[in-house]
């Protein structure tokens, strides 16, 4: 059947404000105050929780090592599980276009490199998790995007086919899983990188949910 994954972050939602929260918690909880801005640094946000503290480390004029973010990240991901829908929304449209790709047969999922607890923790805070027939998160499997594994394995447990799937996503981890998967890919342009992510060469470009159902027939046919 035909399926269409959906990654999480920056793509169904901006998260970014509560990922950006709890990695302040984690640098106030190391003796540091907040290092990140929720609005200059959106686009890191949806890099991960890592790359987050990274860039914190990197601004406090102090030598620093992955051993302090290894220190930091159970905190952000503490912080972030006990707050993790304050200042998230869906992208305008998401619920309107999964239900019409729901209605014309589609198969729909998720694939994302949020650890899989917090993503089913998120999307059903969303009232969304219902919608969607599978949900492969960075540590379902021993691998994670862009390895194809989890993208095949996400198409394969919504009860899709590989051959007649794509991926949409926002960022090079979801153009790359694409080609990796044999796939194509559509990125949005209402996530963190704006129209910039035609510099991926994706498939596709998807500037609002209500395009959807109509890119999707186009891309998989009937």
């Amino acid at each position: 059947m035909r399926t269409v994954i959906f990654d999480l972050d920056g793509t169904l939602a901006d998260t970014s404000g509560d990922l950006i929260a709890a990695a302040n918690a984690a640098f106030r909880s190391l003796g540091h105050g907040d290092l990140l801005d929720p609005a200059a640094d959106q686009r890191t946000a949806f890099r991960g929780g890592r790359a987050m503290l990274r860039l914190g480390f990197s601004r406090l004029g102090a030598d620093w090592s992955e051993a302090d973010v290894d220190r930091g990240y159970p905190v952000l991901l503490q912080a972030y599980e006990a707050d993790i829908d304050r200042h998230t929304r869906l992208y305008p449209g998401v619920e309107r276009a999964v239900e019409a790709l729901r209605s014309k047969g589609f198969c729909v999922g998720v694939c994302t490199n949020k650890p899989e607890g917090l993503a089913e923790t998120l999307l059903t805070r969303l009232g969304v998790r219902s919608m969607f027939a599978s949900m492969v998160g960075a540590d379902t499997y021993p691998v994670r995007k862009p390895d194809p594994l989890p993208y095949r394995k996400s198409v394969e447990l919504a009860g899709g086919a590989v051959e007649r799937s794509f991926l949409i996503g926002d960022t090079e981890t979801d153009r790359e899983t694409a080609r990796n998967a044999g796939v194509p890919s559509v990125l949005v342009t209402f996530g963190p990188d704006g129209p910039g992510v035609s510099r991926m060469t994706p498939e596709a470009l998807l500037d609002h949910y209500d395009d959807l159902p109509d890119l999707a027939a186009g891309l998989l046919g009937d």
